[in-house]
């Protein structure tokens, strides 16, 4: 609750958030490309980009106070964010992705390794060349984008929530996160137009790739359709109803390690909202199980990603956006942190003879999730593109453990 009178020329909770849908609205009709000029624009400009930096602006402007609204704490971080996780989660597919062959898994597994691995190289690296880079909460920030990397927005700021990063240094790493994302982005579609000749110059087996076309070209026309009422008020009541047992199940939870166990506080075991995000992804993971799993072919996952924008939006409007150019040596940390991860993923896809789509998938099912890495796997093929979705979803299974632990390994290094 505010401790003193806002200043901002709009403090009503109600209308503040009616504009930013109607920005997150606008952003989302400009990206589509009405105009030759939007396409242009929004092919260098993210449209991820401007749903965290035109909130940013509302609230330097004085506009709104993201620090004085209860539309992020506890709406959005509280209710959004596990509902996101619940429904991102429940599409997963784990037979079918045994199906694409051992091969990818094992590229994609080594792209997440290269992440982990670049978490501690970059900051092990800026400790010598430039210290005050990886100085005092800077492994929050990085743990946050370690969530992004090995999943995606949801467990990027599952990983604030759970770290407690700073707002402003949030800020800071999400433009290091798209800055060298899509940067990378760039250079993946690049090499997709020349996938034939890369493959046949180093004798890459391709027939996975030709049999997978086949397969999920036809399971897509068997299962996809248009929403009803009954199916989008189901996925809304899996989301809610997940994100409610999650609560009722964490307070008492984290009461018990608090008491019970002495070290619960060193790996934010007695923290309520870390029981929130680890088990809505557990439940998530559970009902992919189930046929629940079908929702996704109803638009669950598109659901999630709509919570998890208006999420992005609300931790926008906490941004200081006058401090957010204070610290570019964080871009020469991002840069090495991709060069590690772009590294271990070349190694892996040449001891394995793997084609070009496998390295390029592997690297965007961590660093894109399903948001980009359908885009890349579209550009070697259209019928690829649920590959993409496919492991973007396990970066999303994965990458709120995988992250958390990356974190704790930063914690350590710096001696906190």
């Amino acid at each position: 609750m505010p401790t003193e009178p806002s200043t901002a020329l709009i403090t009503n909770d109600i209308v503040g958030l009616g504009l930013i849908a109607a920005t997150l609205a606008v952003i989302f009709w400009a990206a589509s490309g009405p105009t030759p000029l939007l396409k242009k624009v929004f092919a260098w400009v993210p449209a991820l980009l401007l749903c965290y930096f035109i909130p940013a602006i509302y609230n330097t402007a004085g506009l709104i106070d993201g620090h004085n609204t209860s539309l992020y704490n506890p709406i959005a971080r509280d209710v959004l964010l596990p509902a996101a996780l619940v429904l991102l989660t429940l599409s997963i597919d784990l037979k079918g992705i045994m199906k694409l062959g051992p091969k990818l898994l094992v590229v994609f597994c080594a792209g997440t390794l290269g992440i982990i691995l670049g978490a501690i190289v970059s900051f092990q690296t800026m400790s010598w060349i430039h210290p005050a880079t990886v100085a005092g909460d800077t492994w929050k920030g990085m743990a946050a984008l370690a969530g992004s990397w090995i999943g995606g927005g949801a467990n990027m700021v599952a990983m604030r929530e759970v770290f407690g990063t700073d707002a402003t240094t949030f800020g800071q790493f999400a433009v290091v996160d798209v800055a060298c994302a899509s940067l990378w982005m760039a250079v993946l579609l690049f090499l997709a137009n020349r996938a034939q000749q890369i493959d046949a110059r180093n004798g890459a087996d391709t027939r996975a790739i030709d049999e997978m076309k086949a397969r999920i070209s036809a399971y897509e026309a068997q299962n996809a359709r248009i929403p009803s009422l009954t199916d989008l008020m189901v996925i809304v009541g899996v989301a809610l109803g997940g994100v409610g047992l999650a609560h009722a199940i964490a307070a008492p939870l984290s009461g018990w390690f608090k008491v019970n166990v002495s070290w619960a506080s060193q790996f934010s075991l007695d923290s309520a909202f870390v029981w929130v995000v680890l088990l809505s992804t557990a439940l998530g993971l559970g009902l992919s199980f189930t046929r629940a799993r079908r929702l996704e072919s109803a638009g669950a996952s598109r659901l999630g990603t709509l919570f998890l924008y208006f999420l992005i939006a609300c931790i926008g409007m906490q941004m200081d956006l006058l401090s957010l150019l204070d610290r570019p040596w964080l871009f020469a940390l991002g840069a090495i942190w991709m060069l590690t991860h772009i590294l271990v993923l070349w190694i892996a896809a040449k001891l394995l003879r793997a084609p070009l789509f496998f390295f390029a998938i592997g690297s965007q099912g961590n660093i894109g999730a399903a948001a980009s890495a359908p885009v890349v796997a579209a550009a070697f093929h259209p019928s690829l593109a649920p590959v993409g979705v496919l492991l973007g979803t396990v970066g999303y299974a994965t990458g709120t453990g995988l992250a958390y632990v990356t974190g704790l390994i930063l914690k350590w290094m710096a001696g906190a």
